[in-house]
């Protein structure tokens, strides 16, 4: 069931700008997907109108790009970097639907009041807010749609909870980010967006432990603040696994999403 998030802003923290995903491009795409379920209740809230022009903001290696095709959606995803975009345009070779722009948020291009859809699959944290939404509100028809989505690890997972003792073990002071925090009223500051709703799917992944093991490289924000002791973090946990994990195992995660409906007017 989709519920509601609970206001836990802090608002005028600064993004960190200019993530580069060059060198873990392969590991990101080992990703546990997002929930499906909650994807659905998404396009039912948004009518359910197959052929709906979309753009994916920060499609990176097209974790939420494929989804959104194999619901029949045409999606232009702009990515600006070579290496995340090379991948994705593989992954997506199959839907001619899907059309890759190297281009970035805050300037993506594209022909004004044109698409129904803009969504930032775990993109939204790593663009300068106010220039993508105003972007976001320039590309999008009349009441067209806004949806951040976030894929967290569910902390009330056992394994997610042992590894979150273990993170804080190396890094006492270790930080989220804005990712966790609601996103309403970063969306709607500038006026441009009215948040509708926020949606919120808890999603058990079967994953292998090999490919779960090489997405943590792809997690950016333990990997800047944990500096030269990344490796030794990610060894321990690998340690973490029960033995003879060798076949696929089940972890827990929660899909969140912001849905805003665009403001025709400034």
């Amino acid at each position: 069931m989709a519920r509601g998030v609970q206001n836990q802003a802090n608002q005028g923290r600064p993004l960190k700008l200019e993530w580069d995903y060059t060198e873990v491009a392969d590991a990101y795409r080992k990703r546990p997907p997002y929930s499906e379920a909650l994807l659905d209740d998404l396009v039912r809230q948004l009518g359910d109108r197959p052929g709906m022009r979309v753009c994916d903001i920060g499609a990176g290696t097209g974790n939420l790009t494929v989804p959104l095709a194999l619901r029949g959606f045409q999606v232009s995803a702009v990515e600006p970097n070579a290496a995340m975009r090379r991948i994705g345009q593989e992954r997506t070779a199959a839907f001619p639907w899907v059309v890759w722009h190297s281009s970035r948020a805050e300037d993506t291009g594209l022909p004004s009041l044109h698409f129904d859809l803009v969504t930032f699959g775990s993109s939204f944290n790593v663009v300068e807010h106010r220039q993508a939404l105003r972007e976001s509100w320039r590309i999008l028809r009349d009441g067209g749609w806004l949806a951040c989505l976030w894929n967290f690890r569910d902390l009330n997972d056992p394994l997610q909870q042992r590894i979150e003792q273990l993170i804080h073990s190396f890094l006492p002071g270790y930080r989220y980010g804005t990712r966790r925090e609601d996103q309403g009223p970063f969306i709607e500051a500038g006026h441009l967006f009215r948040l509708v709703e926020t949606l919120e799917h808890e999603h058990m992944q079967t994953v292998q432990p090999a490919d779960w093991l090489e997405a943590w490289r792809s997690h950016a924000t333990l990997r800047h603040q944990a500096g030269d002791c990344f490796d030794a973090i990610l060894e321990a946990i690998e340690a973490l696994l029960p033995d003879g994990a060798a076949g696929p195992m089940e972890v827990g995660y929660i899909t969140r999403t912001w849905l805003a409906q665009r403001v025709n007017r400034v």
